[in-house]
């Protein structure tokens, strides 16, 4: 039964579902958790992001062996009990061997039981082997075209957030190349992407543990990147596209707070931007000719915003280890990509 429901909650129930009473919920984290210190191990930053990379991919296997083989032993449990109405009568193991030979709808006929009560328990075993592979195979396809829809979002906005993904490089690049006018349209685009990965990474989690297909870039990256950003629109920069930067800022921390919630992190450690950072950012847009406002005026409410969403960021991104990026999780060595920065 614990198989069943753990197997019900995780695939079938749309909706986000507590940890509690979940084996798998448990399983992923704790076994992230050692995955993460082993792959931190390698000094090597490709051999380190390959080994992360390849957590989400082997969890959905061992998930479905651990459904598998808990409804195996659950359902062997219960023809032990039954031994007496199964000719011959089997054993501990081969009780297990009855169960998993009915489950897989294999059937060798080896055993066979005798009365209602335990026929009725080899049908039921068989019929939850069919449906469990069923609905594994559908969790399987859901999971993977909500993993593109993702990521073809990243990708199209690498262009003009740089990989690392940053909010000032966003801001600037529409700047430079006279692409004010299309702030708006991006960030509600944006705001279609984070409602998305909002409503499907939390009723699957396991696609918060997929890496991004392309180098330096991440999901949690390009979340910040978007969050920084309307932050900067709305605080520093004066621009006419202030509402729908407010409308993506406040569904970015709704995000960011409910995924920090629902795993269950520590926001108490998280790093914030520093004045002197900010400085250099502004004369960064300054120099670019954005529109701005006075710089201490411009720091006051910028640092008074980004406090509302930048412990969980920072939290979520050292979670899952995402690529360095500027003002998100580890900043201490962000790496240069081919994306990075206009060419002057």
């Amino acid at each position: 039964m614990i198989a069943l429901a753990d197997l019900f909650q995780s695939v079938i129930v749309p909706r986000a579902i507590s940890g509690r009473y979940r084996p798998s919920a448990y399983l992923s984290r704790y076994s992230w958790r050692v995955w993460r210190a082993v792959a931190l191990r390698f000094s090597d930053a490709e051999r380190r992001e390959d080994t992360l990379a390849l957590f989400a991919p082997a969890f959905l296997i061992a998930l479905l062996a651990f459904w598998v083989a808990l409804e195996i032993i659950g359902y062997g449990l219960l023809f032990w009990a039954l031994r007496g109405e199964i000719r011959p009568h089997p054993g501990p193991f081969a009780a297990i061997y009855f169960a998993g030979s009915s489950l897989l709808t294999i059937g060798y006929g080896d055993y066979v039981p005798v009365a209602v009560f335990p026929r009725l328990c080899a049908l039921v075993a068989g019929a939850s082997g069919l449906g469990t592979f069923a609905i594994v195979t559908t969790y399987l396809f859901q999971t993977f075209a909500a993993f593109q829809r993702r990521e073809s979002f990243i990708v199209s906005l690498s262009e003009r957030t740089g990989a690392p993904p940053s909010g000032l490089e966003f801001v600037l690049r529409h700047v430079k190349l006279g692409l004010v006018n299309d702030l708006s349209p991006i960030l509600r685009e944006a705001q279609h992407w984070i409602a998305e990965v909002l409503e499907t990474h939390l009723a699957y989690p396991i696609l918060t543990y997929f890496r991004s297909s392309h180098d330096d870039e991440s999901w949690i990256g390009t979340l910040g990147a978007i969050l920084d950003a309307s932050t900067l629109l709305i605080t520093t920069v004066e621009l006419d596209h202030r509402g729908q930067a407010v409308l993506t800022a406040r569904l970015g921390a709704h995000l960011v707070h409910d995924f920090t919630g629902f795993f269950n992190l520590d926001t108490t450690e998280a790093v914030g931007v520093e004045r002197d950072e900010f400085v250099i950012a502004y004369a960064d847009l300054q120099a670019a000719g954005a529109p701005l406002r006075p710089l201490d005026e411009a720091w006051t409410a910028f640092a008074e915003r980004r406090a509302s969403y930048a412990p969980a960021l920072d939290t979520l991104a050292r979670w899952w280890r995402i690529p360095p990026a500027r003002w998100i999780g580890d900043r201490s060595r962000p790496r240069l990509h081919v994306n990075v920065g206009l060419q002057r």
